[in-house]
């Protein structure tokens, strides 16, 4: 007798939500919608070398599914397309044991979503430790 009553108490409930509300859901703003970005939060020192740095952000890139334009390795920068627009990533050296990385737009407006940064360091720094 249980199991029925909460069979039938299952069964009202699926049959009350609409197919309404599953529109609503799935037609939910983007996660990552375009805004303003300042220029400091499109760099980031890691303690890496440049050559590993290098690596981590064409592995951080592809793992992203954004698509790679160009690859030039001796002079560090990797241009890849994201969102419809084009970016630039720089890698530098700043001392022995640090590096910079540089991802800024080229057509130089700072307003794109935030998630392709953010996304980007995530990967890079949960993959810092790994061997390449």
């Amino acid at each position: 007798m249980k199991k029925f009553i909460l069979i039938v108490c299952l069964v009202f409930f699926i049959s009350n939500v609409s197919l309404a509300d599953v529109m609503h859901v799935s037609a939910a703003a983007p996660l990552t919608a375009p805004q303003n970005v300042s220029f400091e939060d499109c760099t980031k020192i890691y303690g890496i070398n440049q050559e590993k740095l290098f690596y981590l952000t064409l592995a951080s890139i592809s793992a992203n599914r954004f698509n790679i334009d160009e690859i030039q390795s001796a002079n560090g920068y990797i241009l890849f397309s994201a969102n419809r627009n084009k970016y630039l990533a720089t890698i530098s050296k700043v001392d022995r044991t640090n590096a910079i990385l540089k991802i800024t737009p080229c057509n130089n407006i700072y307003n794109f979503p935030i998630g392709i940064l953010t996304n980007t360091f995530k990967y890079i720094d949960l993959n810092l430790t790994a061997k390449i």
